[in-house]
């Protein structure tokens, strides 16, 4: 699977061991930074991470801050993106099965390495369940998406 990935200053190193972890379970990972503790803004690699994956060069996308909140909206204004804020083993599981979501958000300062690992793994391994009643869901916030995206 090809994974675009991206963090701030405040998720660069758990970037860098999800990198490590997925390529050894071969997985292709396309990194989009950062890689440094200088403050940035979380946007600027949202929104390449989420390009990519939109526009399908990237299966599914993989983003860190701090929280993970700041790049789960940032991701979620991208039209196609369906993002996901994860913490816990089951809601990694949840949001693939019936959410299909293709981009995953973390907060570095939330879980530690081993959880985020886990997450990680779990996520990409997770296939979407296909069950109508989730399709019927995902077609509705498509439609939301062309009902209120701007267009220039």
């Amino acid at each position: 699977m090809k994974i675009a990935i991206g963090a701030d200053h405040a998720g660069y190193r758990l970037k860098d061991d999800i990198i490590k972890a997925l390529e050894a379970a071969g997985h292709v990972l396309e990194d989009f930074g950062c890689n440094c503790s200088d403050s940035i803004d979380y946007p600027d690699y949202a929104i390449p991470v989420c390009e990519k994956v939109a526009s399908g060069e990237a299966d599914r996308g993989i983003l860190i801050c701090g929280t993970g909140i700041g790049m789960s909206i940032a991701a979620n204004k991208i039209p196609g993106i369906r993002c996901a804020l994860v913490h816990d083993l089951f809601s990694a599981k949840a949001t693939r099965e019936h959410n299909n979501s293709n981009v995953l958000a973390m907060g570095e300062r939330v879980i530690g390495p081993g959880l985020a690992l886990e997450i990680a793994k779990l996520w990409t391994e997770t296939e979407f369940s296909g069950g109508e009643r989730h399709q019927n869901r995902i077609d509705k916030i498509t439609k939301l998406e062309h009902k209120y995206a701007v267009h220039p």
